[in-house]
């Protein structure tokens, strides 16, 4: 007896491409006892807004039932959103659904992820039973957050199984879409281990892999045997379908049988898969970026040309009349090291020209940040010309750093159609770009050891604007990822006045984040989920 673990990249939207990697992978695991697919993978993961239409529920239905046909002696279990036909509650159940031989039976979500807001809005949740009897075994069944207990405490309080265990199951399956969290992969396993622990039963989880809008989902789908080690996994950000045989799961084996990366390995892969997942999901194949000299273009060059492939990125230098000669040499040494194509486009003429056009409107008033911007939006310019002419992608190398304390240019360098490390903070992505430097320069050091500068005037240096980005990101992170108050970041030992102050940029500048390109999200607290009022609010 086996069980087939499928890790697969699905495509939101695209139930009959979703339908037939389904049907794919069954075939190929014929002779298995129950293929496992991930939660909602029929439909893709996050749905969002398509589950209000009715024609996409019809379409899912659809899919499940040539799903059946077609793989009628292959025993499936697939996440998939199902209406709720009781006239009672939200108007679907997020559920996985059993097929075999005629046979159906849905099993449906408990606990609504409170990070997925449209799970609140469709899906009810149930209480059904969820025991599948598969030969002569119980396994319960779990989905996503089921497993979790919703309060954040590691050791699981409240359980879905806790429900299920008077049935006395032998297994517990829990299919998952659980989006990639930098360093998570641990406390994730740790989590799951404790259930284990508790029941004293194999556990079985699979998750999605891939990437859609700002969601990356990261595999490691595993298999924990009684003494709750793990032992068998499916490998971080790749599609497996991995016969597991049942004997297995009876192992007493005292060793975790899962690598799981370190910290900027697994960040480094995130993101090659967030960018190349946008792409190809949405037919692209080429990307473009403005490659100044600085860290963030070089590192999102770096990854980008890691993700598409170095000849489909193009980048362009547009140095200004303040832009210093290592600005410009660093950033072609890093096109040459990726043999990336490049172009040099100095913006001074198209500067000076249109402050003569708004001459007779500023009358001599003197240089200040209005004309900074203008240099950004220049640049912008030139850069959307390019990909309007040639269909590359812009992408945007603004940092988290940046975007929560608004030290960018709306319609400036702020724009682009993917944010590619807009939720990785200014001291990782230094740290990033020394391991992509570990073994080899391609990234060069002189760009991650110099003092960050925008260059919009002489001799400006972050710093002139910002704390020094250490302490700032230290602030940012127990503000905005830790959800700390000033008096209690003061506390931490940080000056309060500039607590207060990166504070009140933090709140005054999220009109900014409503209107950037879509961000790669790889914290727990990526600003595309932090609902905030706009507004110069008081904390």
């Amino acid at each position: 007896m086996k069980v087939t673990l499928a890790q697969l990249d699905f495509v939101v939207g695209d139930i009959e491409g979703n339908k037939e990697k389904i049907i794919a992978a069954a075939q190929q695991s014929a002779g298995s006892s129950l293929v496992v697919f991930a939660e909602m993978a029929l439909c893709g993961c996050p749905p969002y807004g398509l589950l209000q239409y009715d024609w996409f529920i019809d379409k899912c239905e659809k899919a499940l039932d040539e799903i059946a046909s077609r793989c009628d002696n292959i025993p499936i279990l697939v996440g998939a959103p199902i209406r709720n036909n009781s006239g009672k509650g939200k108007p679907l159940f997020n559920a996985a659904v059993y097929m075999f031989q005629g046979q159906r039976k849905v099993f449906k979500k408990k606990q609504l992820g409170i990070s997925d807001r449209y799970e609140a809005e469709y899906f009810e949740p149930s209480d059904d039973d969820n025991i599948l009897q598969v030969g002569c075994h119980k396994f319960a069944i779990t989905i996503g957050d089921d497993m979790c207990n919703n309060s954040g405490d590691d050791i699981l309080i409240s359980n879905r199984v806790d429900e299920l265990m008077p049935q006395q199951p032998d297994l517990i399956v829990n299919i998952a879409a659980d989006r990639f969290i930098c360093q998570h992969a641990e406390h994730r396993r740790n989590v799951l281990r404790q259930t284990v622990l508790k029941y004293e039963r194999p556990l079985i989880y699979v998750n999605q892999v891939g990437a859609s809008m700002d969601c990356i989902y990261d595999g490691g789908s595993m298999v924990f045997g009684y003494n709750a080690y793990v032992v068998d996994s499916l490998p971080f950000f790749e599609t497996v379908v991995k016969n597991i045989p049942m004997e297995l799961l009876i192992s007493m084996k005292r060793c975790d049988n899962q690598e799981i990366p370190s910290k900027y390995e697994s960040l480094y892969n995130a993101l090659i898969l967030g960018i190349r997942d946008f792409f190809q999901k949405q037919g692209f194949s080429k990307a473009v970026l403005g490659l100044s000299g600085g860290i963030d273009s070089a590192l999102v060059m770096t990854l980008a040309a890691a993700a598409l492939g170095n000849e489909n990125v193009t980048a362009i230098l547009l140095p200004s009349e303040y832009s210093t000669g290592h600005s410009v040499s660093d950033a072609e040494a890093l096109a040459k090291n990726l043999g990336s194509p490049y172009y040099i486009i100095p913006i001074k003429d198209s500067f000076h020209t249109l402050q003569d056009t708004l001459s007779p409107v500023f009358k001599g008033l003197p240089f200040d940040v209005t004309e900074e911007n203008l240099q950004a939006r220049i640049r912008a310019v030139i850069l959307m010309a390019y990909s309007n002419k040639f269909g590359n992608i812009l992408l945007n190398t603004s940092n988290k750093s940046e975007a929560a304390v608004g030290y960018g240019t709306l319609y400036g360098d702020m724009c682009g159609s993917l944010s590619v490390i807009g939720d990785v903070y200014k001291t990782d992505v230094f740290e990033l770009s020394r391991w992509i430097n570990r073994e080899s320069e391609i990234i060069p050091w002189h760009t991650i050891e110099k003092v960050p500068s925008a260059e919009l005037r002489p001799d400006q240096k972050d710093t002139d604007s910002l704390p020094d980005y250490p302490v700032l990101d230290a602030i940012l992170y127990q503000y905005v990822e830790c959800s700390q108050s000033p008096d209690a970041i003061v506390a931490q030992g940080f000056d309060s006045a500039l607590v207060n102050k990166v504070i009140r940029l933090v709140n005054a500048n999220e009109f900014k984040r409503k209107q950037v390109a879509p961000i790669l999200s790889v914290s727990y607290k990526p600003f595309s989920r932090r609902l905030m009022p706009i507004g110069r609010f008081v904390v």
